[in-house]
């Protein structure tokens, strides 16, 4: 039985036509939040018509799924969850998670990204997902090690900031593990 992409409060949708200036709003606000952004030039408006124009929300067949967090009865989108960096041959991804502040700290990240984790390791089969996340950055990690996810190492000196480096830890939720905490 495929797992269902909501919960009371949230579901997790695929992006559409008339998200692209939302989504550009939330790509800066990422931005902003990190010390070294993901891209190393700004994303057009173009670039995300494009995306969705373009994007099957198959992470087999594009290597990646995109979803925002819709809240429910709010008529908004609280934030964006990514699996990326898929490696079909290891079943195994990257994920990433954006709240935007007004929506912090009540939940729907947690909500979120359960969801997201039940859907890639019970519908899609995936092995284990895994997150790098700043050392400096404690709701993100409480958020991942919430959700089931383990600290397998440190990784020092991992992001250049434009002022230093910065350790990350390497957050893995594995379905194998004994316990298989993040189901």
């Amino acid at each position: 039985m495929k797992p269902q992409l909501s919960t009371p409060r949230i579901r997790l949708r695929a992006p559409e036509p008339e998200d692209v200036d939302r989504l550009l709003q939330l790509e800066n606000e990422a931005d902003e939040q990190e010390a070294v952004p993901a891209a190393t030039g700004p994303y057009s408006r173009h670039q995300f018509v494009r995306y969705i124009r373009q994007n099957t929300n198959d992470l087999f067949a594009d290597r990646e799924l995109r979803l925002l967090i819709d809240y429910r009865g709010h008529d908004s989108i609280a934030g964006i969850i990514d699996v990326f960096n898929f490696d079909p041959r290891h079943r195994r991804a990257e994920v990433g998670i954006l709240v935007t502040r007004p929506y912090r700290r009540i939940g729907l990240g947690t909500e979120a990204l359960q969801l997201m984790v039940r859907h890639c390791l019970d519908w899609l089969g995936l092995h284990q997902l895994y997150a790098y996340v700043r050392t400096d950055n404690a709701p993100s990690l409480r958020l991942f090690e919430r959700c089931g996810f383990v600290c397998a190492g440190r990784l020092d000196d991992w992001l250049f900031t434009g002022h230093g480096y910065q350790d990350v830890c390497l957050l893995q939720c594995i379905t194998s593990l004994p316990s298989a905490p993040c189901r």
